[in-house]
Formats: C-alpha cells, sequence, structure tokens
C-alpha cells in the first residue's frame, strides 16, 4: 500500500521542546511528502508562535483543544490527519533525519497495522538525562522488559514513538481515557482485534524525559500505579517480573536492618548490583558523573516504580 504518513504530536506547555522535534523534521531525508498534526492540549504556554516559524518547510496544522490528557489529544489528532497511517511522537523527543525513511523502508518489507520504536540519549542531553535514559533503556533494570529487544517476547509499542494505520485507528478508536499506561492499553487491544505489532529498531528517537530527579520519581511512579490496573483488565498479561521493582525496595530496606545486626550478605549482592550499573553506563555513555548518576537513577527508577505498583496493588480500586 502507499504510505501517506501524518505525525501527531500532542504538547502541554512545552513551546521550547517542540521546537526542537519541528526543527528535526525539517531535515527528515525522507523524499515523500508528509504532515504534521500539532494538538494544545489546553496549554497556558502556547506553541502556536512556534508553529508558525515552520508553515513554510512542513505540511503543519496546529490545533487547541481543552486539557483532557495526552491519549484523548492524541485521537482528536489522528481523526483531523489525512494521512493513512499515524506516528505518533511525544513533545519531548527529536528525530534523527533518517526517521521517517527508516519507518516507511521497515513497514514496506514487512508491514505491520502498528510498530514502536526505541529511544536513545542525544549528545547534547544533559549528564542526567543521559543517566535516566540509561536506566529506562538498560537490560539490567526494568528497560529489558520494557520490549526494547526483540528477544524480550511480543513488542509493546510506547506512545512517545507510535506509528498505527488508520484502519487500526478506526476500529479500535484509539486510546482509551486512561491517564497512564494508555499506550499499552491500546497495544493489548490492537491484538484482540488480530493487528500486528512490530519493533523497528532503526526508527530510534532522541527521548529527553524528565530533567530533575523529582519528575523522574514522580513519573515512575504513575507507570507503576498503572501496570496493576492493566493487570486487572488483562489478566492474561500480568507476569511476575511486574513485582521485580516492589520486591527490589522491600529487599533493599531488609538489607539495611540486616546490616545493622551485623548481616552484609545482601548488602553485598545490592553493592554488586550497582557496580554493575556503573560499569555498564560507563561503557555505554564514556563518562564517570554520568555513570555515577545511573546508579541514583536507577534506584529512583525502582523506589518509584516499586511503591507505585504497590500501592496501586493494595490500596486502588481498578479503573
Amino acid at each position: 500500500m502507499q504510505l501517506d504518513f501524518s505525525i501527531i504530536i500532542p504538547v502541554y506547555n512545552r513551546p521550547q521542546e517542540i521546537d526542537e522535534l519541528l526543527e528535526s523534521l525539517t531535515q527528515q531525508d525522507y523524499t515523500n511528502s508528509f504532515e504534521v498534526i500539532v494538538v494544545e492540549d489546553g496549554s497556558t504556554e502556547s506553541s502556536e508562535y512556534l508553529v508558525k516559524k515552520y508553515t513554510s518547510q512542513l505540511q503543519i496544522h496546529y490545533f487547541f483543544k481543552e486539557n483532557s490528557g495526552a491519549g484523548a489529544s492524541r485521537n482528536f489528532g489522528m481523526e483531523k490527519a489525512s494521512g493513512n497511517y499515524f506516528i505518533i511522537l511525544d513533545s519531548d523527543v527529536i528525530v534523527p533525519k533518517q526517521y521517517i525513511s527508516e519507518v516507511a523502508k521497515a513497514l514496506n518489507k514487512n508491514f505491520t497495522d502498528a510498530f514502536g520504536g526505541p529511544d536513545a540519549a542525544h549528545t547534547n542531553f544533559t549528564p542526567l538525562q543521559k543517566a535516566i535514559n540509561y536506566s529506562m533503556t538498560s537490560f539490567l533494570t526494568t528497560g529489558g522488559i520494557r520490549g526494547k529487544k526483540k528477544g524480550v517476547g511480543k513488542f509493546q509499542p510506547r506512545s512517545f514513538n507510535l506509528g498505527i494505520s488508520k484502519a487500526a485507528f478506526e476500529n479500535t478508536k484509539g486510546f482509551s481515557k486512561l491517564k497512564v499506561g494508555e499506550d499499552i492499553d491500546l497495544t493489548f487491544r490492537l491484538w484482540k482485534q488480530g493487528f500486528e505489532t512490530q519493533l523497528i529498531e532503526k526508527a530510534f528517537v532522541y527521548h529527553k524525559r524528565r530533567s530533575t530527579l523529582k519528575q523522574f520519581y514522580k513519573q515512575t511512579f504513575a507507570f507503576g500505579t498503572a501496570r496493576p490496573q492493566l493487570n486487572k483488565r488483562y489478566p492474561e498479561t500480568a507476569k511476575i517480573t511486574f513485582w521485580f521493582p516492589s520486591l527490589f525496595i522491600i529487599g533493599f530496606d531488609i538489607s539495611i536492618i540486616a546490616a545493622l545486626f551485623g548481616y552484609w550478605q545482601l548488602s553485598a549482592m545490592y553493592a554488586f548490583y550497582f557496580v554493575l550499573i556503573f560499569i555498564g553506563s560507563l561503557f555505554e555513555n564514556k563518562n564517570i558523573y554520568v555513570a555515577v548518576l545511573s546508579i541514583v537513577t536507577t534506584f529512583t527508577q525502582h523506589l518509584g516504580y516499586g511503591l507505585g505498583f504497590l500501592e496501586s496493588t493494595f490500596f486502588k480500586k481498578s479503573s
């Protein structure tokens, strides 16, 4: 089929971020035309003036709507789009120049009605952003079970870098009203309707994620609260691995108590794990400071996700 791409970008109070994303879209080596749909989700800091900068370089459309969350904004954008295949990007990503070409090449070779791509840290990212990226993508952390590698199992696209055909969107009605985990929910519904997904490894984006540890903790906590709710909606998808961050934090607390009584074995295991994190990050980032920060961000990731998972499991009702 002829692929006509519409790129959907929801944005909420992040004008500078979307400026960088739109600039990167002007640098694409893709030779066919594509449109860009920017959906302002009730922001108080408008991005419209930045969007206007690119009207001569991109086939771009700007829409403002009342705040309803990223999922509803993505649906709104897809409803307004004229293409037959939608690429959804978060406003805090930057795409390399070959991004759309790699998507088109992969879909022409092996068409699926949905895809996802990995993320990476740009050389211009701050040390903390690089450390967060390492923690969120490493096989030593929950990054290894987020679907980055083909060997993990059936791939679950994430909304920061996701594609879906118009036919699949119309069949599933897009994203649900979930505020967190809506991309995983969409994937499960796609599978139930018989649509296939794939990982396009070369269609990666540079993902800024969060710029402070507090923001990162809140984000991972939200991820943790979403998973038990998804498990209740789709019990067949529940896995024991989802408990790992919670068990990690519980075990860490036990290791401290045990050490106070002279039993250092468990603490030594945690120390060894953090040494592996340091070495892995140092090997990937070639920066000692980033490697040290990776220990902090990895602990923050486990803490946020683990506590969010426990709270949602034992204290929240299913939504």
